[in-house]
């Protein structure tokens, strides 16, 4: 039991190390000329696909007001979360991007401070929003000062993590009443669909040289199969064995994978204020989420 115990540490991190590196596979997807919406819709295509093999084939969820909620949560945590993603990507460090994300789940705790009354602001939420918010504006600092980047990047990067704070609170809601499955499978179908009007703007068309291209390829299916269908999975039998407290800790190395990849492989330049910057965002998301 202990063997098979610590299987689960190890699946844990192999999860959230190819989390982390789905930043720099979009990051070249960009590179090739795919635009944000397009990275976006085929990703999603594909697992929409995909988790029909393991879904209930039931369709809609049981009334309407469920099923509106849904279709928020394919907006929130779908289309707008991944199009703002990919937009700060293409102008921004993969690095920036990973470690900003990683206030979703304080924005999150804010965000039902808001919307739920039960919920109070401990001193270790107040201290560790602050050094998360001075983490983020060192993060700002480092991109348009010193390396001389636009900071829209970073701004839109807080804007996806707030979409993903809406989103983690529409899961909540609907979390009990319908598998995560279902659920899942429903934000894949809502994402694709809000995505659409993104095209009348930048209309799709397929460059099937370019798709078939073997590293567009390799990472477009990366996205898809691996980082969203075989990750999903894997994590939700790490939830189910580890705990979600134990599990969540993983997390954490989500963004430090990120920066190592984006300097090996991007070659990005990780400087001492983006360090430290990261050392608060980290230490201040712990440090509010700790009971």
């Amino acid at each position: 039991m202990q063997l098979k115990h610590g299987y689960y540490h190890l699946i844990a991190i192999l999860t959230v190390a190819i989390w982390g590196l789905t930043f720099i596979s979009t990051k070249i997807l960009i590179k090739h000329g795919l635009t944000p919406q397009e990275i976006f819709f085929y990703r999603f295509l594909i697992a929409y696909l995909g988790i029909w093999l393991i879904s209930p084939k039931r369709l809609f969820a049981s009334n309407l007001k469920d099923e509106l909620w849904l279709l928020a949560g394919g907006i929130f945590g779908g289309s707008l979360y991944f199009f703002t993603e990919n937009t700060a990507l293409g102008i921004t460090q993969a690095s920036n991007v990973a470690f900003i994300i990683c206030t979703a789940p304080l924005l999150t705790v804010l965000l039902s401070l808001l919307f739920y009354k039960g919920e109070k602001a401990s001193k270790g939420l107040i201290a560790g929003s602050l050094l998360a918010l001075v983490g983020v504006g060192m993060m700002v600092f480092n991109g348009s000062v010193i390396l001389k980047i636009s900071p829209l990047g970073d701004l839109l990067t807080l804007l996806a993590a707030l979409s993903w704070a809406f989103y983690s609170l529409v899961i909540r809601r609907m979390t009990g009443r319908y598998s995560t499955v279902f659920i899942t499978r429903k934000i894949f179908f809502y994402g694709v669909l809000t995505i659409l009007p993104a095209f009348l703007l930048h209309p799709l068309r397929p460059d099937l040289e370019v798709l078939l291209l073997p590293s567009v390829l390799f990472n477009l299916l990366f996205l898809a199969v691996l980082a969203s269908l075989v990750c999903y999975v894997l994590w939700n039998l790490v939830l189910k064995e580890l705990g979600t407290v134990k599990s969540s800790n993983y997390i954490y190395l989500n963004p430090l994978v990120t920066m190592v990849a984006s300097a090996a492989i991007l070659h990005e330049r990780i400087t001492p204020v983006a360090l430290m910057g990261a050392a608060c965002i980290l230490c201040g998301v712990y440090l509010a989420e700790r009971k």
